[in-house]
């Protein structure tokens, strides 16, 4: 034991000098600022007046709308729109935004097939199936009004499958 004490006394000693300066806080030497020297600032230079600016270009003229539109086709027995129909609705909602003062009235049709109560009620809802897409691009519900006919106005004859699917339509048209 007497052996360790004189191997580690002298070595604890060496360490609490060198390690116990390294603990104390060290304040930093604060010197008061020197003191500032207050001067006038120089008058500013004169002002020179700018260059009249260009004036703005003329905004481009806007292109009237084009509402022709085609007929939207619809699946047999549903009010749910085509995939094919959604690039003709886009371009009409584009169109109807131009001018925002034009109403326009969706007239929705059938084919021959079924009750006429049934047709009349599919009608209606093909129409409002049509609004509820412009609606969803930004076209004011204001500006659409809903009309179902039924099968009472075919653009072809209710003879056979091809013709039947063009009356299965909503048209947009102007007011």
């Amino acid at each position: 034991m007497k052996f360790l004490r004189k191997i580690y006394s002298p070595l604890i000693i060496v360490l609490a000098i060198a390690v116990l300066p390294a603990c104390k806080a060290k304040k930093p030497v604060v010197q008061p600022p020197a003191p500032v020297a207050v001067t006038k600032p120089a008058p500013p230079p004169p002002v020179k007046p700018a260059p009249a600016p260009a004036p703005p270009p003329a905004p481009a003229p806007v292109a009237k709308p084009d509402y022709n539109f085609k007929n939207i086709q619809f699946e047999f027995n549903s009010g749910i729109l085509k995939t094919d129909a959604y690039p003709i609705l886009d371009k009409a909602a584009a169109e109807m935004k131009k001018d925002p003062s034009v109403r326009f009235v969706l007239n929705g049709n059938s084919s021959a097939e079924g009750t006429a109560e049934h047709n009349m009620t599919l009608s209606v809802e093909r129409a409002n199936s049509v609004k509820t897409y412009l609606v969803n691009t930004g076209v004011s519900a204001d500006l659409l009004d809903v009309k179902g006919y039924g099968e009472s106005k075919p653009i072809s004859p209710n003879t056979d499958e091809a013709s039947r699917a063009l009356n299965r339509r909503v048209e947009i048209q102007k007011l």
